[in-house]
C-alpha cells in the first residue's frame, strides 16, 4: 500500500480495514476522504448501562435489550413487505424482535449470537403478545467495554461494528491533523471545545454529558462558517463594488405618480424610501423585498425601473414561469404606457427569428425595460447598460442565477421579491447577504379570505355556494393537483374536472381550463377572457399559483388538498382576495397523515404568510421547503436551521461582529478562518471576488 501523505484529503480506501469494496460503501453516503470520514457523525447514541430486562417491556415503550437468538427467520406479508423476525431470549424471558424490509439479515443474524437492540415495543393484536420493533441493533463484542456506543447511518453491506472500528483507526491516525481554525478569543467567548477534542468526542464519547458541548461546537462551526462568508460577500459587495448614484426626482417619476389609479400604502412608501437610498449610496443595491401575496411589490419594481430609465439604464426583470413573465408584461406595460417606455419581452418559446430581434434591440440599448424568464441568463443576451436587475419570487431561482444576471451589466443594482414570505433562519442563511425590506400592510380594501374545509358530504353544499356567487358576479378558480388521470394515484385531473363540471354541476355557467401544457399564447386568450369575465369559472393546475391578478375571482376551490404543499395552498389562496368582495377559498379532499393534517390546520386558523411559513418550514424542513436545487441550500455537516436558530442568531452576530473590526480577515489570528470559508463556500457565494 502506497504513504499517503495527503492527510486529511487520503482516500478512504487507505485507510486500515476499509479497501476498495468497502470504500465504494462509503462513497454511496457521500463520504470519499478521511476529511469526510471525521466528520461523518453519529445519528444517536445508546448507553448500555440501560439495558431492561425483557420481562418489564411495556407497549410503546422505547427500549433497550441485550439477549441470545432462540431462533430467526425472514417472512412475507400478504401485501408483499418483507419482513426479519428473531426471537430474542434473556434471564428474565423472551421477545419477538420486527426488522422491516430487511430480508438479507437472514444471512447475518443467526441463531446463539448474542445482541444489542434498540427499538419500541408494540402489543401485536394478531398474535395477541408484545413485540419489538427494531430501530437499532449490535452484535455483542467482549472486547468492547465502552458503555457509550455511537449509532452511525448506514447502508446496505456495511455495519456498525465495521464502520465504528474504521473510524477508530482514523481517529487515532488522522485526528493530530486536524488544526483548529477558531482564534482562541472566540472559542473562550462562546464557550466552545476545541475542534479536534469535539471530534473525538462524538466519535468515541467516554459519557452523554459531553456529547452536547461537542455537537454545539461543530454546529457553531457549521453556522458561523457560513455567516461568515455571506459577511465577506456583504461587505464586499457593499463598500467595494461602486453602483451608479441615481437622481431619484425629476418630472418623469412625478408623471408616474400622478398617473397612478391608486395611493401607495405606508408600507409601500417605507419600502421605496429604502431603495431610493440604496440607490443614492454609491454602492450596488442588494436588496430583499419580502411582501405577502397582494402586498403590492410588482408597482415598487416598476417604480425602481422607473427610476434607472431617468438615469439612462436598462432594467431586467426576471420571473420563474413564462405565464408570469408574460403577465408583468401586460401589466408593466399598461403602468408605464405613455412614459416612453420600450418594454421587451424575451422568453423561452418565442420563435428563433423573434428572439434575435429581442436580442438585437436590448444589444443596442433601444430596450429600456425587458421581461423574462431564465432565458434572460443566457449567454447570446446582451445589454448596452444594464443598471437594474429585478428577481421576482427569487425562491425559484439559485444564489448562481442572480449573480449570472446581474453580472451582464456593470455594477447593476439588485432587487430580489418574493411572495413567499420567509422564516428568520431560512432568511438569514438564504438571503443573509441582503438588505432586506417587507411590506407587511394590504392594499385598502382587501378582505381577508375566509377558508372552510369541504367534506365529501359538503361538496353540494359548496357548489350551490359557488352559482350564488357566480349569479352575484363573482367568478371561481377550482384548482387540481394534475392534468390527466393517473393509474396510480385517485385524484381529479383537470380535464376530467371541467368537463365534469361543465356538463353536470354547472351548465348554465362558462367553465374553461389552463394547465402547464396550454401553449402560451392560447393562455394569454384564456386569462384576457376571464379578466374580462367571459369565463366563470377556469379550472386549472398550480399554473396559476404565482402572479395571476383577477380582482373579480372571490371564490377558490382546491381539490385533493392533501396533495399540495402548504406554501403552494398559500399562493394559491393568494389569487383571490385581491378585490373588495368578500372572498372564500373550500378546501377538499381526505387528508390521512399528520403533515396533511396540519398544513390543513394552518391554512384554517390563519391568513398571515409568515404564520403560515413558519409551520411550513417545520414541517418539511429547509430542503423541501423551496427545494435544494432551486435555492442552492448549503450541506451542514450538523446544524439544522429549524432547531438550531438560537445558535445560528449567535453565530450571526459573532461573524459580523468580527468582520467589522477585520473586514477582509487579514488579521494573523483570523487567516485560518478565511482560508476555511473560502474552501467551504468560494464556489456557493461567488467569493472568487474575495482573492
Amino acid at each position: 500500500m502506497p504513504e499517503f501523505t495527503a492527510g486529511l484529503k487520503t482516500p478512504v480506501r487507505y485507510i486500515k480495514g476499509a479497501g476498495p469494496k468497502i470504500s465504494k460503501l462509503f462513497e454511496r453516503m457521500g463520504v470519499s476522504t478521511v476529511e469526510d470520514l471525521l466528520y461523518f457523525l453519529p445519528r444517536s447514541y445508546e448507553d448500555r448501562s440501560l439495558i431492561a430486562p425483557i420481562s418489564t417491556l411495556r407497549p410503546d415503550q422505547e427500549v433497550l435489550i441485550k439477549g441470545r437468538v432462540v431462533k430467526a427467520k425472514a417472512e412475507r406479508t400478504r401485501r408483499g413487505f418483507s419482513l426479519f423476525k428473531a426471537v430474542i431470549q434473556d434471564e428474565s424471558g423472551s421477545v419477538v424482535a420486527v426488522w422491516f424490509n430487511q430480508a438479507f439479515l437472514d444471512k447475518v443474524i443467526k441463531k446463539d449470537k448474542v445482541l444489542y437492540i434498540a427499538g419500541k415495543a408494540i402489543y401485536n393484536n394478531y398474535s395477541g403478545s408484545l413485540e419489538l420493533n427494531v430501530k437499532n441493533y449490535d452484535f455483542y463484542d467482549e472486547a468492547q467495554n465502552e458503555q457509550i456506543i455511537p449509532i452511525y447511518p448506514l447502508t446496505e453491506g456495511l455495519y456498525q461494528k465495521k464502520l465504528r472500528k474504521i473510524i477508530r483507526t482514523a481517529l487515532e491516525k488522522y485526528l493530530n491533523v486536524v488544526r483548529e481554525f477558531f482564534p482562541q478569543k472566540l472559542i473562550d467567548q462562546h464557550k466552545l471545545t476545541d475542534l479536534p477534542q469535539a471530534l473525538q468526542t462524538l466519535h468515541l464519547p467516554s459519557d452523554l454529558s459531553q456529547i452536547e458541548n461537542a455537537r454545539r461546537r461543530i454546529i457553531f462551526d457549521d453556522l458561523f462558517i457560513f455567516q461568515l462568508g455571506l459577511g465577506m460577500r456583504s461587505s464586499f459587495l457593499k463598500k467595494r463594488q461602486a453602483g451608479s448614484v441615481f437622481k431619484v426626482e425629476g418630472d418623469l417619476i412625478s408623471r408616474f405618480m400622478d398617473a397612478l389609479p391608486f395611493e401607495l400604502t405606508g408600507a409601500q412608501k417605507k419600502v421605496f424610501a429604502e431603495i431610493k437610498q440604496d440607490l443614492l449610496s454609491g454602492h450596488a443595491m442588494n436588496r430583499l423585498l419580502q411582501g405577502d401575496v397582494g402586498s403590492g411589490k410588482t408597482i415598487l419594481a416598476v417604480l425602481t425601473a422607473v427610476l434607472a430609465h431617468r438615469n439612462g439604464l436598462q432594467t431586467a426583470m426576471m420571473a420563474p414561469t413564462e405565464i408570469l413573465a408574460r403577465q408583468h408584461m401586460a401589466k408593466v406595460s399598461q403602468f408605464l404606457d405613455g412614459l416612453g417606455f420600450k418594454v421587451v419581452l424575451l422568453v423561452g418559446s418565442l420563435s428563433n427569428k423573434e428572439k434575435k430581434v429581442a436580442y438585437k434591440i436590448i444589444e443596442n440599448g433601444e430596450a429600456d425595460l425587458v421581461i423574462g424568464t431564465h432565458a434572460l441568463i443566457e449567454e447570446g443576451v446582451k445589454f448596452k447598460n444594464l443598471g437594474l436587475v429585478i428577481v421576482d419570487e427569487q425562491q425559484r431561482f439559485g444564489v448562481m442565477q442572480r449573480a449570472r444576471l446581474a453580472k451582464k451589466g456593470k455594477a447593476s443594482h439588485v432587487l430580489v421579491m418574493t411572495a413567499t414570505p420567509i422564516p428568520r433562519s431560512l432568511a438569514l442563511t438564504l438571503y443573509g447577504d441582503l438588505d432586506k425590506s417587507i411590506i407587511d400592510e394590504l392594499p385598502p380594501g382587501r378582505t381577508p379570505v375566509q377558508t372552510h374545509f369541504v367534506t365529501e358530504a359538503k361538496r353540494q353544499s359548496a357548489y350551490d355556494f359557488i352559482k350564488k356567487e357566480i349569479r352575484a358576479g363573482r367568478q371561481v378558480y377550482v384548482v387540481c393537483p394534475l392534468v390527466q388521470e393517473s393509474e396510480k394515484l385517485d385524484l381529479k385531473a383537470a380535464k376530467e374536472e371541467a368537463m365534469y363540471l361543465q356538463s353536470q354541476v354547472f351548465k348554465e355557467f362558462k367553465v374553461a381550463l389552463i394547465h402547464g401544457k396550454v401553449k402560451a399564447n392560447e393562455k394569454d386568450r384564456i386569462m384576457r377572457d376571464f379578466l374580462d369575465k367571459k369565463i366563470n369559472i377556469l379550472v386549472s393546475t398550480t399554473v396559476i399559483e404565482v402572479g395571476i391578478d383577477v380582482p373579480n375571482a372571490a371564490v377558490m376551490l382546491i381539490e385533493h388538498v392533501e396533495r399540495f404543499g402548504l406554501s403552494a395552498l398559500h399562493q394559491l389562496r393568494g389569487r383571490i382576495g385581491r378585490g373588495a368582495a368578500q372572498s372564500y377559498c373550500f378546501l377538499c379532499g381526505n387528508p390521512k397523515t399528520p403533515e396533511a393534517k396540519s398544513r390543513v390546520k394552518a391554512m384554517l386558523s390563519t391568513n398571515d404568510g409568515f404564520k403560515i411559513a413558519e409551520v411550513d418550514l417545520k414541517l418539511r424542513g429547509p430542503g423541501e421547503f423551496y427545494g435544494e436545487k432551486q435555492s442552492g441550500l448549503p450541506e451542514f455537516r450538523l446544524a439544522d436551521i429549524i432547531r438550531d436558530e438560537p445558535i445560528l442568531l449567535k453565530a450571526r452576530a459573532a461573524a459580523f461582529n468580527l468582520l467589522k473590526n477585520d473586514p477582509s480577515l487579514s488579521q494573523t489570528e483570523n487567516i485560518p478562518l478565511k482560508a476555511e470559508v473560502l474552501r467551504r463556500y468560494k464556489k456557493y457565494l461567488n467569493l472568487g471576488i474575495l482573492n
